[in-house]
């Protein structure tokens, strides 16, 4: 029988043995341009997949316009995992630490995202010429004239010597691009919107990439240091899957130019869905018979959703939701149970699998079968 860890137990276990253990670090010097100051780094890791993060946590000054820059939270979320996951292709988590952006400021990112202004259009603005740096286009009058950056994420990585110091070692800069370009003809008047092609975004990036890394030379901090860039692709407002990492390229210590791009193929597709049935069939499926048999449990049911995850077209991760509500604690255990072997029954297991079941009281049970694991964690919320 498959194990249910009740909240207390659950609580238990990852208190005694998953929570960092803050006697166990290292008491470090940080080195600066200008400065340096003690620094913690804890020896805890919780995955192979995250960076140790420096201590004390110093948050980046631009902390926060993600949220107001990106269309959905689940673009805001894959922009700033998927660029870690960018950032293990040069820095290894093993070695390299993380911190929070240092050097773009808040004001020089706002800048950076506005389009570029005629004289006029600095005095509306009003704004001088030395902050006339914008990196989108001109807006000529001509009202669909796209914007194609949406944002701009910087992420830094320490790197610890045999002499106790940490010091920067790389940079590793996001661009997230509109594919979706939304507009307004007069002011308060209704929202139009363009599309914008992959590869006229490609293009437009990779030239974006560039300006970004020649100003990011010009910063004393940033000029000889590692710097990755790379170009991300948010979904329109209305989507329900995530936008993706399309490319990414370095540039070594030093150099101006960027390297050559190399491509990342990942892609989030929703389950079911017209993108599904097209490119994913035999995934679809399993996730259809899948659902089937959920639906079956109750009468009249029709709730199950997907978002599968994919890289170099093979899924990865596939994230399942089912709400729906219960009339009583044993119905949900049950309910859980029945859900739990369903997963073991209907999914590879080269492939990792998270089940949310959520009522209108909240989260309700958590099942996840990790990749290659024969027995599954199962959580029910008291």
């Amino acid at each position: 029988m498959k194990k249910i860890l009740l909240l207390a137990l659950s609580l238990s276990l990852l208190l005694a043995g998953c929570a960092p253990k803050f006697n166990e670090q290292d008491e470090v010097v940080h080195e600066k341009e200008d400065a340096k100051e003690k620094a913690i780094i804890p020896n805890y890791k919780i995955s192979d997949k995250y960076y140790r993060t420096i201590l004390p946590f110093k948050p980046s000054e631009s902390r926060g316009l993600v949220v107001a820059n990106l269309n959905s939270k689940y673009d805001i979320t894959e922009f700033e995992t998927g660029l870690m996951r960018v950032a293990q292709n040069t820095f290894d988590p093993d070695k390299y630490l993380f911190q929070e952006g240092q050097y773009l400021k808040r004001k020089t990112v706002k800048l950076w995202l506005n389009r570029k202004y005629t004289a006029e259009q600095l005095k509306e603005n009003k704004l001088t010429e030395e902050e006339n740096i914008g990196l989108n286009p001109l807006d000529n009058g001509n009202e669909e004239t796209p914007q194609y950056l949406a944002h701009i994420l910087e992420h830094n990585f320490l790197i610890k010597n045999d002499e106790g110091k940490v010091k920067l070692a790389g940079v590793v800069i996001g661009l997230a691009l509109n594919s979706v370009y939304y507009y307004q003809k007069i002011q308060y008047g209704p929202t139009y919107e363009t599309k914008i092609p992959h590869d006229e975004l490609e293009r437009e990036g990779k030239k974006l990439a560039q300006e970004v890394l020649s100003r990011l030379r010009n910063m004393d901090e940033l000029k000889d240091v590692p710097i990755t860039i790379a170009l991300f692709e948010q979904q329109s407002k209305k989507s329900v899957v995530p936008g993706n990492f399309f490319a990414y390229a370095n540039a070594s210590k030093g150099s101006n130019n960027l390297g050559g791009w190399e491509k990342i193929d990942e892609k989030y597709v929703q389950f079911p869905s017209t993108d599904a049935s097209d490119n994913h069939r035999d995934d679809l499926t399993a996730f259809l018979n899948f659902k089937q048999d959920v639906e079956s449990y109750f009468p009249n049911f029709n709730g199950v959703i997907g978002q599968a995850f994919y890289v170099r077209g093979q899924l990865q991760d596939l994230s399942i939701n089912i709400p729906i509500q219960f009339y009583g604690k044993a119905e949900g255990v049950g309910f859980t149970q029945y859900v739990t072997g369903l997963v073991m029954k209907h999914f590879p297991d080269y492939i990792s699998v998270e089940v949310n079941v959520s009522s209108v009281y909240g989260p309700e049970a958590l099942i996840v079968r990790k990749a290659g694991s024969s027995e599954p964690f199962v959580h029910i919320y008291q």
